[in-house]
């Protein structure tokens, strides 16, 4: 009996770090990034480059986000999350790393994102139940970038957020981790 509990103990452990590693694989793939700049509009009063750049935070912080969200009351929320973010830390290092040869300048890539999902889930907190998700980040996703004001980039936000979070639930969905 106990090498059963063992083997389904591994079992779980096993499929937690393969969804870990496909989320965070889907998290810092760029297709859907390159998709909507090419989409942004041409009269959208901000910096492209900062939108670029803040697109892919979102990404990340929106699948991590996801993912304690879809599995609030799983016992799998922690393993998976911690795993997660794990690997989104070691990203962030080389990112840190390659941004310190590169350009000699120190930044801590992890912190930023930290910050982002500080920032998010917070603008999430103070609306309340009130208002969809999706419509809270992209206001928010435009005033990071520069331009709250900015309709084009505040679509474009929310279009991020709600094509990643929707494919993280599709995705524990799928792999039975049954998201609430």
């Amino acid at each position: 009996m106990p090498e059963d509990k063992q083997s389904q103990t591994e079992k779980i452990h096993d499929a937690i770090q393969k969804a870990a590693g496909e989320l965070f694989d889907f998290a810092v793939d760029r297709q859907d990034v390159k998709w909507l700049m090419e989409r942004l509009h041409p009269e959208a009063d901000i910096n492209r480059t900062t939108v670029e750049y803040e697109l892919q935070a979102l990404k990340i912080v929106t699948v991590g986000w996801s993912v304690a969200y879809c599995l609030e009351t799983s016992p799998l929320k922690q393993p998976l999350s911690e795993s997660y973010w794990l690997r989104v830390r070691d990203f962030s290092n080389g990112i840190s790393e390659a941004a310190k040869y590169m350009a000699g300048t120190d930044i801590d890539y992890f912190d930023i994102l930290k910050t982002r999902l500080d920032m998010y889930v917070q603008t999430l907190s103070e609306s309340g139940e009130k208002e969809e998700p999706a419509s809270v980040i992209g206001p928010e996703f435009a005033r990071i970038c520069g331009n709250e004001q900015d309709l084009f980039t505040f679509m474009t936000g929310s279009k991020m957020f709600m094509s990643s979070s929707g494919r993280v639930r599709e995705y524990l969905e799928k792999t039975d981790f049954q998201p609430v």
